[in-house]
């Protein structure tokens, strides 16, 4: 069993021939809606990649809740610990390049809800996985870190949104997941020794005795343990919109992972599906399922 703690967001996505500069006002080509929320994407992605998976998070008492919560109910996410409340659905504006990059503005709403009362009362058990992101408020990701930890289950935190206050709980978690500008970021509030990016990830992992990956978009991802160091190179696509390749990467590894596959063959699982993700448009509807995956997984070597 995979428990997300995390938002669940309705993404209002416009297309534009290019991103616009500030103070810029550029013409779209389409508007689409589409559910979102980076607890909510991870938690569709672990789903289609095989595993049981359950969301516990928060939606508004509004039309969007039902937009939002829409494909994880029809793929078996079990909800019944998405609670209700006053405050509006947590919503994306997204804006999409013709080169598929993105710029992204989150408004929280419920997601703010989503509390420490709600993590203790998750009923964590020795063995499961908890995936967590920074879309919900610190004080609940390092509530559910400490609860993972005192009940034996294996947890994977993102770093995304990067939050600088977050540094003071990431060695709690088992499994540390950061892009490359997060990473970089952290390098200085943790005071990481090291030349490079690659120096610097095998002392965060020396030093708290956990595993860091780091992703690089086209160019791979890396990880280090305390005692060994992976390169997985990038499958080579040309992407469409890169919204959800991300979660996608973190929902997929928390499934291979949670299947027993060791940490080399996790990550080149989550890097393929990452990257298949970037082949159509949106965040959940572009997720892929895992017979897709697993189809084009030998030509990723």
């Amino acid at each position: 069993m995979i428990t997300i703690i995390g938002s669940i967001n309705l993404d209002l996505i416009a297309r534009v021939e290019r991103l616009p500069a500030p103070g810029e006002t550029v013409p779209g080509t389409d508007f689409s809606t589409a559910p979102g929320g980076k607890g909510a994407n991870q938690a569709l992605a672990a789903r289609r990649a095989g595993a049981s998976v359950r969301m516990i998070g928060a939606v508004g008492a509004d039309s969007f809740a039902g937009q939002a919560l829409n494909l994880l109910d029809k793929a078996g996410v079990d909800l019944t610990q998405v609670k209700k409340t006053a405050a509006p659905t947590g919503t994306a504006m997204i804006l999409v390049g013709g080169d598929g990059e993105n710029v992204i503005a989150v408004i929280p709403g419920a997601n703010a809800e989503v509390s420490a009362p709600d993590v203790a009362s998750a009923g964590l058990g020795r063995g499961d996985f908890v995936l967590l992101q920074h879309e919900i408020s610190l004080t609940a990701v390092e509530a559910a870190l400490k609860t993972a930890r005192a009940a034996g289950a294996v947890s994977l935190l993102n770093t995304a949104p990067f939050h600088a206050d977050a540094a003071r709980f990431l060695a709690m978690a088992d499994y540390v997941i950061a892009n490359e500008t997060e990473f970089d970021l952290y390098v200085t509030r943790l005071a990481l020794a090291g030349e490079n990016r690659e120096e610097r990830m095998r002392a965060f992992a020396g030093r708290t005795g956990r595993v860091i990956v780091v992703t690089l978009g086209g160019d791979g991802v890396m990880a280090a343990t305390p005692e060994q160091f992976f390169h997985v190179p990038a499958f080579p696509i040309t992407p469409v919109d890169t919204v959800g390749a991300g979660d996608t990467f973190c929902g997929y590894l928390a499934a291979g992972l949670s299947e027993g596959l060791a940490l080399e063959p996790a990550l080149r699982l989550a890097a393929v599906a990452g990257a298949l993700a970037c082949l159509k448009p949106g965040a959940q509807p572009a997720i892929p399922l895992r017979a897709e995956v697993d189809a084009v997984l030998p030509k990723a070597g």
